[in-house]
């Protein structure tokens, strides 16, 4: 942790429109790269879509503990991470785009304040292929929003989401994530760059095989040197019971027991390699650190943005 220090960048911007829109950005350096945070916005979810399989006698203790209503709407945000080193922009993630919810898609503004456009952007590396995720790779005419960028995928994630049989075996609840899906990775056809578990992907990026979100889910541990981080994705979906209880199944998840055992495993490395991490829905830009906790599991401390 004594290279890596966090770099507060919290000033005001004008969305278009004339309405107004506030953008923050949160960074943490890696060695030479700048890891950065923006946000998509928000995305509403009934609570059940996460608490429904869990066991609600023990739930509410939680819950109450993080000041979370079990009946209200979750509002969830979606940091999108940003990773520069001199040569390369990559982005982790395209965002929702215009066709996936109305508090969702802000990623081109986000990414203008901190001066990037989306010509700027050299590769889009996704964790998986869920609407909050991939949608956002297209523009307003269907064409790709991250022109000059190359996109890289996990190759069962991949080869997952592009399966024809895929729509019918998802369930009612997902199968429009499917299809949009499908569709968006149809118009990469022969342009998306595959890779495996545990390959260097580009120079200091690894994937890591995190599966149970959805089949091919990948995390990225960023390193140079002693320094690293990992981009979490959303094998780490929220920062209270994914903590606390990371054993427990959540609704959110496609294979509730193998995301289970994946986001235990993952916590107790981030643990005893003493690695931030940054996650899709964790609050205050995903950055943070990962604290055991003799009595609830692990806590989420984050990296706030400073006065």
């Amino acid at each position: 942790m004594d290279r890596r220090h966090f770099i507060s960048l919290a000033t005001a911007g004008l969305a278009t429109l004339g309405s107004s829109r506030f953008f923050t950005a949160h960074a943490l350096e890696v060695g030479e790269r700048t890891l950065r945070t923006v946000s998509d916005g928000t995305l509403q979810l009934p609570p059940e879509f996460i608490f429904g399989p869990m066991p609600h006698d023990e739930l509410g203790a939680i819950l109450a503990r993080y000041d979370v209503d079990p009946t209200a709407s979750l509002t969830p945000p979606c940091n999108i991470t940003v990773v520069q080193d001199g040569e390369r922009t990559i982005l982790f993630d395209a965002g929702a785009g215009d066709n996936f919810q109305e508090n969702v898609g802000n990623l081109v503004d986000a990414l203008d304040h901190i001066d990037i456009a989306p010509e700027d952007v050299t590769h889009v590396v996704f964790t998986h292929g869920h609407p909050d995720h991939l949608w956002g790779i297209l523009d307003d005419f269907d064409d790709l929003l991250f022109s000059e960028a190359i996109h890289m995928m996990g190759q069962a994630e991949h080869a997952y989401w592009t399966d024809p049989a895929t729509i019918e075996r998802i369930g009612d609840a997902r199968a429009a994530f499917a299809a949009g899906a499908k569709r968006r990775l149809e118009t990469l056809e022969g342009e998306v760059v595959l890779f495996e578990p545990d390959e260097e992907i580009l120079p200091g990026i690894t994937a890591v095989s995190t599966p149970g979100h959805t089949p091919g889910h990948m995390a990225f541990r960023i390193s140079s040197g002693t320094d690293q981080a990992m981009i979490v994705g959303d094998a780490i979906g929220n920062n209270h019971v994914a903590f606390e209880r990371p054993e427990w199944p959540s609704g959110s998840d496609q294979d509730m027991v193998m995301a289970a055992r994946t986001r235990v495993t993952l916590l107790d490395e981030l643990v005893a390699d003493k690695t931030s991490l940054v996650g899709f829905h964790l609050p205050d830009g995903g950055i943070g650190d990962v604290v055991a906790d003799e009595e609830n599991g692990y806590r989420f401390v984050s990296r706030p943005v400073a006065d």
